[in-house]
């Protein structure tokens, strides 16, 4: 529900923030959807957002799920 959230907001023309980032990339890792969890870091990347310790966390923890 929440990846589905975050692309009904993107759709809309909302800019994500880090915190809505983390939020996803966490729900990447719950769902076991590790290579969508590293498109977004790196999308939020590109957007200039500096990924924090949370971001990096559930990143590897999706990672190795």
């Amino acid at each position: 529900k929440a990846l589905e959230l975050f692309g009904d907001m993107k759709t809309h023309g909302a800019v994500p923030n880090l915190f809505i980032y983390n939020a996803a990339i966490t729900a990447c890792e719950k769902s076991r959807r590790w290579k969508q969890g590293l498109k977004l870091l790196r999308e939020m990347q590109s957007r200039g957002l500096e990924p924090d310790v949370v971001t990096y966390s559930a990143a590897i923890s999706a990672c190795e799920k």
